[in-house]
């Protein structure tokens, strides 16, 4: 919880209140409640179902402790209470289930605790004690000298050019190195990000869109899906019959605390996302522009570092080629580069198998395959951000000279000719 969230509390807002499901666990409750000198009326009878009901007409607690033990699907369950209670509020959960799983996905979805039936006067003790120091507490950072972050956008010239699979292996990668990491994967419909990792993605990002005045940081902590200790993903598999409606405000608002949260931030941008929300990219240090040997991506590319140079000439654009095939590109790769005005600066070899094989795992690209040529040419990559990111100089990087043509010369009816003829050289 951020200071000025604390400072703007409305006076309103009482420090706790409990829905409790039956009176054995409000007989244990209650004392605990006044021993901390709160009040014994705001521990109510009914569960889960109760409490979104009354909170969707009535101000949050600080605390909120619920009830789970009515309810047949407990995760979609406090889904809703999400979107009733305000920013900010700690939720403990109660129930009867004693399931490891349920508990770690409890805690993804932003539960602070889940406590099982029946319960001990020490145990609500510990727990509400940690709750209120969860929500006193500043957020990380606050007050001390600001951490580096470093974000840089993912973008793919084409659709299925692997700019998905770059960004989660580049965000595995960087937390595997201690880097708390955060991946956003803005492909709202069909975004991966979540489903590389084998993970569900919730429904944190489509609340972030619809909610934009909801995100702080302990919103952050609740809506996004932990990989691990150092990767936090926000993805969605929003329905595809809803249309996105957003002014992009959203977005902007969870890479500042982002910044505040992580090291790293990895954005895995769509194209049109670069013409909707061209501010999306004010703070990114690093364009990682994902490209093909093929000639609809070289024209893409040109157009593309044409426009970052023009609405983004803070952010140093990084070309890489992925899916190299010596002998089987549409053009070489000297005629690529002459058409681009630039060097690529990273080539990654096609390993269809290896990319299989981390679909089988639920992995991302680089954990699955360790040793594989690809891997070491992302981890390239990953090590060229790092640097880009650390440079203080404002200078961007050269995307172009800005007086030929946007094909340069690049002469697409020669290179069609040639591939006609079987005479393309080899990438």
């Amino acid at each position: 919880m951020s200071a000025s969230l604390k400072s703007s509390m409305p006076g309103n807002r009482d420090p706790f209140a409990a829905f409790m499901c039956d009176e054995t666990a409000l007989d244990v409750l209650r004392p605990v409640v006044i021993e901390l000198g709160w009040q014994p009326e705001k521990c109510n009878k009914g569960g889960l179902r109760n409490a979104i009901q009354s909170l969707s007409v009535s101000a949050s607690p600080n605390i909120l402790m619920v009830d789970l033990s009515e309810s047949g699907d407990p995760l979609n369950d406090i889904n809703a209470l999400a979107e009733v209670c305000e920013p900010g509020t700690v939720v403990i959960a109660v129930g009867q289930v004693n399931d490891v799983r349920l508990y770690r996905d409890l805690l993804a979805s932003g539960i602070h605790d889940y406590l099982l039936k029946p319960l001990s006067a020490s145990v609500l003790r510990d727990s509400l004690n940690a709750a209120q120091a969860v929500f006193m507490a500043p957020r990380g950072g606050e007050g001390e000298q600001t951490q580096r972050h470093i974000s840089t956008a993912v973008v793919g010239t084409r659709g299925g050019v692997g700019a998905s699979t770059i960004a989660t292996s580049l965000a595995w990668m960087y937390a595997e190195k201690q880097m708390p990491t955060a991946l956003l994967d803005l492909d709202v419909h069909f975004g991966t990000g979540a489903l590389t990792l084998d993970l569900e993605p919730g429904r944190g990002l489509t609340d972030a869109i619809d909610n934009p005045s909801r995100i702080d940081g302990l919103f952050i902590e609740r809506a996004m899906i932990r990989a691990n200790d150092n990767l936090a993903i926000l993805s969605a598999e929003a329905p595809i019959n809803s249309p996105l409606m957003t002014d992009g405000s959203a977005f902007l608002q969870l890479q500042e605390e982002f910044r505040h949260a992580f090291e790293m931030t990895l954005v895995d941008m769509p194209r049109n996302m670069l013409i909707n929300f061209p501010h999306l990219l004010n703070d990114v240090n690093v364009v990682t522009l994902v490209t093909e040997m093929t000639l609809a991506s070289a024209r893409d590319t040109i157009r593309i570092l044409s426009w970052l140079k023009t609405n983004a000439a803070h952010a140093t654009p990084v070309v890489v080629a992925n899916k190299v095939q010596p002998g089987a590109a549409e053009i070489s790769k000297a005629d690529f580069e002459a058409s681009i005005e630039r060097e690529i600066d990273i080539s990654i070899p096609y390993d269809q198998k290896a990319a299989a094989n981390a679909a089988k795992l639920g992995k991302t690209f680089v954990d699955a395959n360790g040793s594989s040529k690809a891997t070491a040419a992302i981890k390239q990559l990953s090590s060229r951000i790092i640097g880009l990111g650390d440079e203080d100089s404002e200078e961007a990087a050269h995307v172009g000279g800005g007086k030929k043509s946007l094909l340069g010369s690049f002469d697409i009816k020669s290179l069609l000719a040639k591939k006609d003829k079987g005479q393309v050289e080899e990438a």
